[in-house]
């Protein structure tokens, strides 16, 4: 081994813990964004308390979203007219999801972490991968509510189909056990 390969390693065995290299890049700087996508569910506490329990890399951001899909309405009769105002309901579940995100993300940035929430527009399997592409998201974690069969071809699954359209890593929750896969 070259003498400059051994004063290196010397060098890193003795620098304090914020000065350590990895690769080229200094330790300090290594640092990751995470999105969570959650909702109301307990599926979505248990992303949070996931994300609590591991290790990050120091700088480590993470990004708290909820997204808000606009509620299908339909009448019995298609000729009736529907008094119903869209924009109060619309503007009412943003508010939901706004205080959600912001309720989640401050659970961690109360156990140290750099957190911020956001809302997003539109059908959480599109909305969260989209958000996952512009942030350029190192990992997706997603709690998902464990349905199978009938319920899952039903319902749909917002993290099957996150698993397997999302631009990076996924975590997912599973809500029956409290596992993570």
């Amino acid at each position: 081994m070259p003498d400059h390969w051994l004063q290196e390693l010397r060098h890193q065995h003795s620098a304090p813990h914020n000065e350590r290299i990895i690769g080229a890049v200094p330790y300090a700087e290594v640092w990751m964004k995470v999105l969570i996508g959650i909702d109301e569910s307990v599926q979505g506490d248990q992303a949070i308390e996931f994300v609590k329990r591991m290790a990050w890399p120091p700088g480590t951001r993470m990004v708290v979203a909820s997204a808000v899909t606009m509620p299908m309405l339909t009448s019995a009769d298609s000729y009736a007219p529907v008094a119903f105002d869209v924009t109060g309901l619309l503007g009412e579940l943003t508010k939901i999801h706004r205080e959600t995100a912001s309720r989640q993300a401050k659970k961690l940035t109360d156990a140290g972490f750099t957190a911020e929430s956001r809302v997003l527009d539109g059908d959480p399997r599109t909305a969260l991968i989209e958000e996952a592409r512009t942030e350029h998201a190192d990992l997706l974690i997603v709690g998902s509510h464990g349905r199978t069969g009938i319920g899952k071809l039903v319902m749909g699954s917002v993290a099957s189909h996150i698993v397997t359209h999302a631009p990076c890593s996924v975590v997912r929750s599973s809500g029956k056990k409290g596992i993570i896969q």
